[in-house]
């Protein structure tokens, strides 16, 4: 990795790091927001909120997954599994927005996982824990066995750091999920470019270069409805925009939005009403 690691930290200090410390900044905003809501009393819009815990395997430690069971669920719900972002937990989306979208879908709506994928996992299997693998053969099955949802019509989705998780994991499972969403998902074209830490060497990021992926293979996203969506000012949109492209072009069932913002909570918060309308609609096609 050394070389590997001294093109990319040099190349980080002279172009990147700008741009994604403001990523950054803005992460931890959107934290110190969630820290707040803790204080604050949260309008759930009727949904049960439960926290279990999965005694991962695949990771080897213990993992909490907030649950959150809309109030108006049909009998024997579909699940959509939304992955946080960097720093974040299974708390960092649980917002009155969010809540508010999903009470929106009325009986349509899903139950929402929302796991604990550590600071900075990128929800890959890796040298720290086997983070795919908790996502797909824990928390998938261990979430409908227990609140009753429908383990055959599953979604995936999530923010930045789990936006970049949901590409990589509907690319490695193709036909597995309903839908598929990235919302602001933090994409790269070369290793040289990644945030420190979010990959264990260059040959753990040409395993996942999601960018490169599509561009040689766009199938596995021709099986499900796509959404990508980013604010304007968004540090990832090259990464982002290229991934679109090569699914564009290829002429997979995509949804590409960009609407004015940047990296950050109030941009996500913003569009919680078209990511859950999205993915309802993606779940009841896919239930017939």
């Amino acid at each position: 990795m050394n070389g590997y690691a001294a093109r990319r930290r040099g190349l980080w200090r002279r172009r990147i790091l700008a741009l994604l410390g403001l990523g950054a900044l803005a992460v931890l905003a959107w934290l110190a927001v969630g820290a707040v809501k803790d204080l604050v009393s949260t309008d759930t819009h009727g949904a049960q909120v439960e926290h279990v815990t999965i005694h991962s395997k695949a990771v080897g430690e213990d993992l909490e997954v907030a649950v959150v069971v809309p109030e108006d669920a049909a009998a024997k719900p579909p699940l959509l599994v939304f992955l946080h972002g960097r720093g974040g937990d299974e708390d960092s989306n649980l917002t009155d927005q969010m809540y508010a979208a999903l009470a929106d879908e009325g009986s349509a709506a899903p139950v929402v996982a929302f796991p604990d994928g550590g600071d900075d996992s990128y929800w890959h299997d890796r040298a720290d824990g086997d983070w795919a693998e908790y996502v797909m053969n824990e928390v998938i099955p261990e979430v409908p066995d227990e609140f009753g949802a429908d383990p055959s019509s599953v979604a995936i989705g999530g923010i930045s750091m789990g936006g970049f998780g949901a590409l990589d994991l509907a690319r490695l499972h193709p036909g597995r999920f309903c839908a598929v969403g990235g919302h602001s998902p933090a994409l790269w074209q070369t290793g040289a470019e990644t945030a420190e830490g979010a990959f264990d060497d260059e040959a753990d990021f040409d395993s996942h270069n999601v960018v490169g992926a599509a561009q040689a293979n766009p199938a596995p996203y021709m099986t499900q409805p796509d959404w990508l969506d980013a604010g304007d000012e968004d540090p990832f949109l090259p990464g982002d925009d290229a991934f679109t492209a090569a699914l564009e072009n290829a002429g997979a069932p995509i949804t590409v939005k960009h609407w004015p913002g940047g990296h950050e909570g109030d941009y996500w918060n913003d569009h919680w009403d078209e990511y859950m309308a999205f993915y309802a609609k993606a779940l009841a096609h896919c239930r017939g």
